[in-house]
């Protein structure tokens, strides 16, 4: 008797860290029910996209591949073959039984808090022929049936310890697509980190929407921030270095900046949106911080860590924006200068207070004013670069790249490619840098 065909599932994954991370979490309990990865949905009985909203055509996106998907399943039906077609994500989150409604070849919508019930719910959807949406918070119970992952791909590995946000910036779907500001105990998180070391992971990366928030239960019952999470995980054997992301000025305090100074294994590099550099459309984001604020607490980091390096995004052409606001944010760049960042035009999100404001800003004009910031951006990410020139650093390698190539960080995050042997990856070796890329640093590996 010929054994059954293994069930497969193929995964699209848009958008952010949090994202990818929340991908692998879906791909490990799907293993864990007999199912099979493809990077073909031709072949695959379980097909999820896993949505980003922030973008504004990021929806139309995601409904162009449904209609694509659409065909596919049509097709596999006259072939006698079932798929199952899931959003998940920030899109399933925000418009929820919308999309069946628009796409009915869609089964399951699913929100990015539901993910523990992704395989009961691809079941049930299958035995009821019925289509299915789950957008709850169930806050915490998303981690604790999640179990931790059993293999890792990489020795940098994402670790959500925060979800949602409280600041509801004017421009911004995160508060209504994950919901209000989660931190999950930091017992629960340590027990994560020392099952992905004993996996082999060398960097944890730590994720939350807005991270320096976080404000998890720690020893005792009292709650614990993240300078003080970060300390307890630098303590784990085997994680040599940690970086965390996204965060808010308004909540880089004054332990977070001194865990900079004092703990080692924390990376010598951070990610602090600003946005804008106009105090009046900082006000109308309602990002409850000023240019001078910013500014500030950027010489705080120096001071603590002098070797840091700062990454931002700014939006581009905000509601309102006039060229003297576009140009205190060129001037804010020139003032703390970047090792890399972001940089957008602003794009209306239904639902969000900018959206419907008066002043919006010309696509045109909004052009103009990014290729000029960015300019201003590039000329300080390839100045920064080349300070790497004729040192060594110690580069963390992660993957196989090409031509003889591996691919690995610096501690400012650069990658930094050099020819040596594969049996590198996932150990950190010194790199002597001989060469500036637009994509990070090349050199020659260092003699043990």
């Amino acid at each position: 008797m010929k054994d059954a065909e293994p069930k497969r599932y193929f995964l699209k994954t848009f958008g952010c860290q949090m994202n990818v991370y929340d991908s692998e979490r879906m791909a490990e309990s799907l293993a864990r029910e007999g199912y099979g990865e493809t990077d073909n949905p031709e072949a695959a009985d379980l097909v999820i996209l896993n949505t980003c909203h922030i973008r504004e055509k990021a929806a139309e996106k995601v409904y162009s591949d449904l209609g694509r998907l659409r065909d596919m399943k049509e097709r596999r039906r006259k072939d006698g073959k079932e798929t199952v077609i899931t959003v998940a994500g920030c899109v399933a989150q925000a418009e929820g039984a919308e999309i069946t409604t628009r796409q009915p070849a869609v089964d399951l919508v699913i929100g990015p808090q539901s993910y523990h019930k992704l395989p009961e719910l691809v079941a049930r959807s299958k035995s009821t022929r019925t289509n299915i949406v789950e957008t709850e918070f169930p806050g915490d119970e998303k981690f604790t049936r999640m179990k931790a992952p059993r293999r890792i791909a990489s020795p940098s590995v994402f670790l959500t310890v925060q979800e949602g946000c409280d600041k509801f910036c004017t421009f911004c779907v995160v508060p209504y697509t994950r919901g209000s500001e989660f931190s999950r105990p930091v017992a629960r998180i340590e027990a994560e980190a020392r099952e992905l070391a004993d996996a082999g992971a060398k960097e944890l990366v730590l994720l939350g929407q807005n991270v320096n928030a976080y404000h998890g239960e720690g020893a005792g019952g009292r709650s614990a921030n993240l300078a003080e999470l970060i300390r307890v995980l630098a303590s784990i054997g085997g994680i040599e270095r940690i970086r965390y992301m996204t965060s808010h000025p308004r909540d880089m305090d004054n332990e977070l900046i001194a865990a900079h100074a004092e703990v080692r294994e924390l990376m010598p590099f951070l990610h602090l949106p600003v946005q804008s550099g106009s105090d009046r459309i900082l006000a109308a984001m309602n990002r409850k911080h000023s240019a001078a604020e910013y500014i500030d607490i950027i010489a705080r980091l120096r001071k603590a860590r002098p070797d840091i390096a700062l990454s931002s995004d700014f939006i581009v052409g905000f509601p309102g924006e006039t060229d003297q606001d576009a140009e205190e944010t060129i001037a804010l760049i020139k003032a703390v200068g970047f090792a890399q960042s972001f940089s957008f035009k602003y794009s209306a999100r239904p639902g969000t207070p900018a959206a419907g404001r008066d002043g919006q800003v010309p696509e045109p004009l909004k052009g103009e004013r990014l290729q000029r910031l960015q300019a201003v951006l590039d000329s300080q990410q390839t100045a920064f670069n080349a300070q790497s020139l004729g040192n060594a650093v110690p580069v963390l390698f992660e993957r196989i790249g090409k031509s003889g190539e591996i691919v690995g960080r610096s501690p400012h995050l650069q990658l930094v490619h050099a020819v040596g042997p594969g049996d590198l990856v996932g150990r950190t070796a010194r790199v002597a840098i001989d060469d500036t890329r637009r994509s990070g640093l090349s050199g020659v590996i260092a003699a043990a």
